[in-house]
């Protein structure tokens, strides 16, 4: 593993232990040459997935880009981290265990949706009015309305 401070390839595992409900390994590791230290982690990936966008492009799935819009979308929010951890590695197992190799990111985002409407409300409002684009406070108003948030 490569030192994301200087560069070298002289580095080595202090601990390891499980992570994300025993789905992946948290591995801190230290840099011979510069002495600084790092955490990586590792997860099985059962096949690549590719996402086809609403522009008609196609990306490999990327568990870093959705970890961080649903991060945002629970920014100062009581949720805790490994909530949101296990949330995200669901989503990625899911997509992994379907078979495909191609899914839409509509279909990405009705999965965070659905999952975000059961950890936090405001969270799913939030993600919401970006995958929506919601363009005018109304939107906010109706797409509320709609959900019946308040059962």
């Amino acid at each position: 593993m490569r030192c994301p401070f200087c560069g070298s390839e002289n580095t080595g595992v202090k601990d390891s232990r499980p992570a994300e409900d025993n789905t992946a390994v948290r591995r801190r590791r230290g840099c011979d040459n510069c002495g600084g230290r790092f955490t990586t982690f590792e997860r099985v990936q059962l096949r690549e997935v590719t996402v086809l966008k609403r522009d008609g492009k196609r990306t490999l799935f990327d568990r870093d880009k959705l970890s961080r819009s649903v991060t945002i979308a629970l920014r100062k929010r009581p949720v805790e981290p490994e909530k949101i951890d296990q949330l995200v590695s669901g989503i990625a197992r899911e997509l992994e265990a379907t078979g495909d190799a191609e899914i839409t990111s509509k279909d990405i985002g009705q999965m965070v949706m659905e999952r975000l409407r059961e950890v936090d409300p405001v969270g799913y409002v939030r993600y919401a009015s970006v995958y929506k684009d919601f363009g005018d406070p109304k939107d906010f108003a109706a797409f509320i309305e709609d959900s019946a948030l308040d059962e």
